[in-house]
Formats: structure tokens, sequence, C-alpha cells
């Protein structure tokens, strides 16, 4: 008996198959196939052959990889009885579910009385495939490991790309050769981690930020994860998603893995960035308001930190109002007792000492300055000084004697009381005062890894989405220490890094772009002196590095010169008048040919317009700029392209290059095939180039 199956969208072509009852197998993932295409050939056809010191037949390389079959590589699932002792699965097929664009795959192993689900959706409007998996037990068993199906790395790759960070410097790329044996990656800090995005890039031979075939995979899970990029013995390669290893410490009889997200492209990484931000805005932020423009931040937080004082706090707002902000965020210290992060976490009573009057007066005057009132909270933390810990000390979440982080414990959030206090003292705040904006915080890792303080969080913030839908969420976690799908299905933005340096913050939104769209993605204006980095930077490239996502500012606006404040209150202002395109662009990354140069093209998904970024980190090593090639432009098209920002041209930019002097009129093979020709600039600035079709 022979089974196929194929899903399609307009870019790409996922073959599934296999022979007598087994689990499926990827036979074919990559460009698109001809309808008329014979799947039990390709089946036929992708087989290998078989010579000394080998078995007599290949073992699949299925969604599911089993131990059973003599599968010589990392296998898809780990199980034990309820007793503990090994539970080796052997599954057969039972049926298959077909839906437009959706495949479900059920498996059962009769003797161990499992049944294994794999869910296959692909969307041809945002290009993303999802696949899913789940596990069902007719008693409680344990579990090890689960993958997401599993799926195969192309033989073309000499490479992959994943993430890892620190604090302040989040998305860093690693590039590692494929070899035999495996590429193993866990989380295991109990949130998605500055350390270990959960997502891999498997570029082709020559594939480059805008040509080339390129894979990519996101898996959506915030609670820690593991990944597996194995290259077997015969050559074969697997990548397996999940979540990390032993996060389940009760039997039960279902379990899932979260959605792992994945595409094929034929046009570089940026066919890869396109596909996750059209599918991340299009499909899993649900914005309560979609239709109101995303407002410009003020967060107080480097301005003031824990010394909250009223009338410090309307002055602040009404400089920031002048400046464009739209959107005034308390930060930490407004609750009881919090006057520096080793007290009263857990309690979220509003301080009288601070506010006597309770937070209306400010909310008041804030709104009258025609900005909207944030608030910020870290949830599932919790300080031994706090009057919660005192009355409930068995609320936190591992040892008495654990280490500290940042003077904090977590809360056990698989506790239904836990989650109801939350609850309820959450929803008092915003009961009781006008608030369109929750900061969401985490700052520090778990104790240990449990899948069950993932869900409870998740089902928290699910409750309070129900009873304030309104209220807009952002997810913190120390800055990008909780970036992904799945916390992103709840919420409504992200902190990408606690890095306010314009520079960092250049480096560390280019590479996230790969995963993140415009609108989710936070950017504030941090001070002069950078209180992370202690780099100094002028305010122009502060302000445009934060106009390339959503643009805010955070530092004390008190210290601004009359021309700092006019330079931000202009840039803001062009932001505003870009906003509303910009927000649904398409980031794609430019290849500089100086890498002194890191620069991106935002293209309206019309076509009709683009900006592109151009930010020098660094002295370049030749004297004057190298042309920098635009992507995805009409090619026969013509393009009227100017400097937005030509005023900022330097003493020492002493020729006359056509951009610099106004507006040109060239075609989009031209810029794509050329380039633009910057003028000459110092390092930590940024030119910024607008592009019309004419």
């Amino acid at each position: 008996m022979i089974r196929c199956w194929r899903l399609d969208d307009n870019h790409q072509t996922l073959v599934l198959g296999a022979r007598h009852e087994h689990l499926a197998e990827v036979l074919y993932w990559g460009p698109l196939l001809p309808d008329e295409e014979n799947l039990e050939t390709l089946l036929a056809a992708h087989g290998i052959d078989v010579t000394g010191g080998m078995l007599d037949q290949n073992p699949e390389l299925s969604i599911c990889p089993e131990a059973t079959r003599t599968f010589p590589g990392q296998p898809g699932m780990i199980l034990r009885n309820g007793d503990g002792t090994p539970l080796l699965s052997k599954f057969c097929f039972s049926e298959a579910r077909e839906e437009e664009d959706c495949l479900e795959l059920v498996y059962k192993d009769q003797s161990n009385a499992l049944t294994y689900t794999a869910r296959f959706a692909i969307y041809g409007e945002t290009r993303v495939i999802e696949a899913q998996a789940t596990l069902e037990a007719t008693r409680p068993i344990h579990l090890h490991w689960l993958s997401a199906p599993v799926l195969p790395a192309p033989q073309q790759s000499d490479e992959m790309i994943d993430f890892a960070g620190r604090w302040c410097g989040e998305f860093q790329m690693n590039r590692t050769q494929w070899s035999p044996g495996i590429r193993y990656r866990e989380n295991r800090t109990g949130r998605t981690g500055h350390e270990h995005f959960p997502g891999l890039i498997v570029p082709c031979r020559g594939a480059t930020n805008t040509q080339g075939h390129t894979y990519a995979f996101h898996y959506g899970w915030s609670g820690g994860h593991r990944m597996v990029a194995e290259e077997l013995p015969d050559g074969r390669r697997q990548v397996q998603f999940g979540h990390a290893t032993r996060m389940e410490f009760e039997p039960r009889t279902r379990f899932e893995t979260a959605t792992l997200y994945a595409m094929f492209s034929d046009d570089g990484v940026n066919g890869c960035s396109v596909a996750f931000q059209r599918h991340l805005r299009d499909r899993i932020v649900q914005f309560p308001d979609p239709d109101r423009p995303r407002p410009v931040h003020y967060n107080c937080w480097e301005a003031v930190y824990f010394d909250h004082d009223l009338p410090v706090l309307k002055d602040i707002a009404e400089r920031a109002a002048s400046l464009g902000a739209e959107r005034f965020v308390l930060d930490d210290g407004w609750f009881a007792n919090r006057d520096d992060d080793t007290r009263a976490l857990s309690d979220w009573e509003v301080d009288p000492r601070k506010y006597p009057k309770g937070l209306t007066p400010l909310i008041d005057h804030v709104h009258g300055l025609g900005m909207s009132f944030g608030i910020w909270f870290e949830p599932e933390m919790i300080n031994p000084d706090s009057n919660v810990f005192r009355a409930n000390p068995d609320w936190a979440l591992g040892g008495a004697d654990q280490i500290l982080g940042r003077g904090q414990m977590a809360l056990n959030m698989a506790l239904s009381e836990v989650r109801d206090f939350l609850f309820e003292r959450i929803g008092a705040v915003l009961r009781d005062n006008e608030i369109d904006y929750i900061k969401w915080d985490h700052n520090r890792v778990l104790p240990m890894p449990d899948a069950a303080q993932t869900r409870g969080s998740d089902e928290l913030l699910d409750r309070l989405r129900k009873d304030f839908p309104k209220v807009e969420i952002e997810s913190c976690a120390s800055g990008g220490g909780r970036v992904d799908f799945g916390v992103l299905s709840r919420t409504h933005r992200v902190w990408l890094s606690d890095s306010n340096d314009a520079l960092e913050r250049l480096k560390i939104q280019h590479n996230a772009a790969i995963f993140l769209q415009a609108c989710v993605t936070g950017s504030h204006v941090g001070p002069r002196l950078c209180h992370t980095s202690g780099r100094n930077l002028d305010i122009r490239f502060r302000a445009w590095v934060a106009a390339q996502r959503h643009m805010g500012f955070e530092m004390d606006p008190r210290e601004l010169t009359g021309e700092e404040a006019q330079v931000l209150t202009d840039v803001t202002s062009w932001w505003k008048a870009n906003r509303g395109w910009m927000l649904g662009a398409d980031i794609l990354r430019l290849d500089s040919p100086d890498p002194a140069v890191i620069a991106e093209q935002q293209l309206a998904r019309s076509g009709e317009r683009f900006v592109v970024f151009a930010g020098r980190a660094e002295t370049s090593t030749q004297i004057v700029p190298r042309p920098l090639c635009l992507t995805r432009l009409t090619p026969d098209a013509m393009y009227r392209v100017g400097l937005v920002n030509g005023t900022d041209t330097p003493n020492l930019s002493r020729g006359e290059p056509a951009l610099k002097t106004g507006p040109i009129e060239v075609s989009g093979r031209y810029l794509m095939s050329h380039g633009v020709t910057l003028p000459w600039s110092f390092p930590e600035t940024m030119w910024v180039i607008e592009g019309f079709l004419v």
C-alpha cells in the first residue's frame, strides 16, 4: 500500500508519502511542482541506495522517526509508562483528514494504546507552513520528548544559521557548518530566552539575503525549546523542534507541541522574512483596534526609574507630548513600597506615598495632553520582601534556597489560586483606571524548566484579554527574553531589547526582522549617554534607528537641547506621516558590499514606494561609499529617489553625487543592478532614502 499527499501554495510544494502502514515522510519540499507530478513516482525516486555496512533497507526519515524502525538518528518521540519503564512506539496508519490547504494524518499504536496526529496547513497568502503534533494515550504516561512534525534539511546547504544572544545583545547570528552528527540547542530557562531564540535558517549554497533557495523554521513557544539539526551517516538531514526535554513533571494522557512555522524561499533570506512578517501580522497578532495607527510611545523608565514624583512625571509627560508622543507608559515603581528592585513584586496596589489620590491625577493629565496611558506589570514574579510572599510562601516556584534573580523568585503559575489572585489584582488596576496598555515583564529565568508554568501564564493572558479586550499588551523579558509567535498570539508588541543604544539596536533589529514585522517591534530613542553601554550617540542616529520600527522615546526629555528637541520632533513627524504604509511594509535585508553598512529596504505591499535605512556601524575600509543595491523593485519602472535627511551631510562630504543634490529618477533595474551611490558619512550615522514609482 502506498499513500501520498501534497500541499501547495503558489511558490512551494510539500509532498508526504509512505509505504505500507508506516509514518509518512517528506518526499519533496521546494519550488512549486507541476499539477501532473506523479507522487508515487516521487516516493520511488526518494529512495536511496544500500551498500556495505548498512541495513538491507534504509529506515524512513519520517515525520516522527521511531527507534523501533531501527532509525539511526534522534527519534521524534521518547516516552515512559506510568511505572517509569521505557515505552517504544510503533505507529501504523489510521486515517487522513484532508481539507483545502490542510492535512491531518492520524496513526495508532494498538499495543501501547497511543494515537499520534500530525497536522500540516499551508497559507498561500503568506507562504508559511504550520506543522503541529499531538500524542494521546488511554492512560497517563510520561513524556521526555515530542518533536513537532520533522522536516528534512536540504542536501545543497553548507551551513545553518541559528540565533544566540544576551541581555542587551539579542539576535546574534551563529553560522554552523553541516557535518555528520547533530547541532543540538536546548533552552531550559523557562522562557524564550535571549540566549536561544527558537529559529533556524538553512540557506542553500550561494544564497544571500536577496537571492537563492533558503529554508526557515520558527517554533512558536515561550517556555523553552529544543532544536536538533542532524546529518545522518547516510547523508540525510533532519530538523526537529519541540518543547525542551523533561519539562512535563506529571504523567498525562495528552501532549501537544507548539506550532512549527516553516517555509521555503526561492529569493534568499528575504523570502523567509517576508513570509514570517506577513504571517505574524496577518494571522497571529490580533490588535484590539487594527485600524488605529500605532501610537508613538513614551516610557518613563530611564527618566525616573523608581523615583516617582507626580509633578515631575506631569512635566515629563508634557515634554513628551510636545515631541510627538501619543502614549505614556508608567514603568516600574508605581506600587506600594517599590523603591528598588528587591521588594513588593506581586503586591500590585498603588503606592499611597507616591500617588495619594491614586493614579487618576496622572492619567487625567496624560489624557489631557492627548496621550493614552499604559502601565508596567511583572505578574509572574514575586519578591520575598512582599506582603503576598509573607502570606503565601508556597506560591513561589522552586526551593527556598534557590538563587534569586533581580531579588525575585517566580510565582508558580500552574496553581489556579495564583492565577486567580493575579487576575483580581491586575484586573482591579485596569477596572479602576483608564488604561489601554500593559508592559508585561519577566525579568528572571525560572529555577527549573516547567511546561505547566508557560501554560499557566498563557491562561492568565487569555483570561485578561477576554475581560479587557481593548487593552494592548507588550511582551518584555529583560528586553527580548520572550519574543516568539506563541506569546505574540496573545500580545501586540515586543520590547526587543533593554538596550536603547542605537548602534546595538541597529544590529539587533536587522537580524530580528527575519522573523518580526515593524508594527510589533518596539524601538525607542534613548538617552544621549546610553545607560546600558555608556556610548554617547547623536540624536539624529538615535531617532532614525527608532523610526525603523514601532517608534517611541525612553529618556528624560529634560536633557534635550533645543536643537535635539527639534530633530526628534521632525523625525517623529516623518514617522507619523509614513507609519500607515511602513507598518504594513515588508522589511528586506540588503546585501551591503560594505560590511560597515547595515542596510534594509522597507517596501510597501503595493510596491509603489519604499524607504531605505543605511546605517554606518563603523568606519569603512574604503574611502567612499560603495553603491548599495536595492531589491524587489519593478525592473522596467522608473523611481524618483531622494534623501530624506540630506541636510545631515557632514562637511567632509565635499563632492556632488546626484543623490546629495536632489531627487533622481532611475529605473528599478538600475537600482537593483548598480545601486544607489550615497554621500560620505561618519560612523554611527544613518542615511534615509525614499523612493516612489514615477
